[in-house]
């Protein structure tokens, strides 16, 4: 079921239905991801698996074992043939989705879970986030750590590359959201130092002009990068307790999509800032919500009560 209210762009809102449930994980799902070229869908869980499915059939294809813990997040390479996952074995893994899924290197350094990771736009260096306050950025060719920042006082809860690859922004319980420079791993600008509540999620636009920041107070905000001010606050989903996703959707208008914990999918007009459509469906939180990077498609991820993916499209 999805409700939906009229959008106040120029085009009428055209509202997402429910398409089809995915159900193969037997935990929690913590993850969803469209491949950058649209094929592939990926979904990582507390089960230590991942799972590619074919974004156009919906199929499985692959599941992917070696983790030894549950995986927390997962990245696609720019041209969609690696996956890295994340987990609380406290390793990364890099995977060939080309061939199948076959584990091509493992991360090894973290002293704690990690919790987030992503590839940078030129996809020769991975960054990830850890409960052990640091951020690790990875050489992709050698499996080599060339950085090692003790960015943060608390776990971290992001990490993002911007569309250049010259800066990541990361968030964490601390309270705090830090732009850092990729090459050398100095702390160019604090965004947020507000202690509380923490920020549970940041990733930049697609324009690399604006950063999207979650926190623990059921809110979303819209930051300008290089003024440092906020623009838009986008709020009615419920965000207290989990680090929940949130992206952009740009295929058909400009919104913001964002999982949360009263088990819907919430979409907002990115420049109104009202909220458009509700998805509902989930019996447990949305914990990560993604969008197909050309078709108006969305994929949510359900915590344990749940277990489930499901998609969501737009009728032409």
């Amino acid at each position: 079921m999805a409700t939906s209210t009229s959008s106040s762009s120029n085009q009428p809102y055209r509202p997402y239905r429910h398409l089809k449930t995915l159900t193969a994980h037997q935990r929690a799902v913590s993850c969803v991801k469209f491949s950058n070229d649209g094929t592939l869908l990926a979904s990582a869980s507390l089960d230590k698996t991942l799972i590619i499915w074919s974004s156009s059939t919906l199929s499985l294809l692959h599941r992917l074992h070696g983790h030894s813990d549950g995986i927390s997040d997962l990245a696609w390479s720019s041209d969609s043939h690696y996956i890295c996952s994340a987990s609380d074995d406290r390793t990364l893994r890099i995977w060939d989705a080309s061939t199948g899924g076959d584990c091509v290197k493992t991360l090894r350094g973290h002293s704690h879970a990690v919790f987030c990771v992503n590839f940078n736009p030129q996809s020769n260096y991975i960054v990830s986030g850890s409960f052990d306050e640091t951020i690790r950025v990875w050489e992709v060719k050698t499996g080599k750590c060339i950085h090692v920042i003790s960015a943060h006082s608390m776990p971290l809860t992001s990490v993002h590359f911007n569309r250049d690859g010259s800066l990541i922004v990361s968030g964490s319980h601390d309270g705090s959201c830090k732009i850092w420079d990729a090459s050398n791993g100095t702390c160019l600008k604090t965004l947020i130092d507000d202690k509380v509540p923490a920020v549970s999620f940041a990733k930049f636009s697609p324009n690399g002009k604006f950063i999207l920041v979650a926190t623990l107070n059921d809110t979303l905000k819209l930051w300008n990068y290089s003024t440092g001010k906020f623009l838009k606050i986008y709020t009615g989903h419920v965000n207290k307790v989990y680090c929940i996703t949130s992206t952009f959707s740009v295929t058909n208008g400009k919104y913001i999509v964002s999982g949360s914990e009263d088990c819907c999918v919430y979409l907002w007009d990115l420049q109104q800032k009202n909220m458009v459509q509700k998805l509902e469906g989930h019996t447990d939180t949305v914990i990560s919500v993604t969008c197909h990077p050309k078709e108006n498609k969305i994929a949510s991820a359900g915590l344990d009560g749940d277990r489930t993916v499901r998609v969501w499209v737009q009728d032409p």
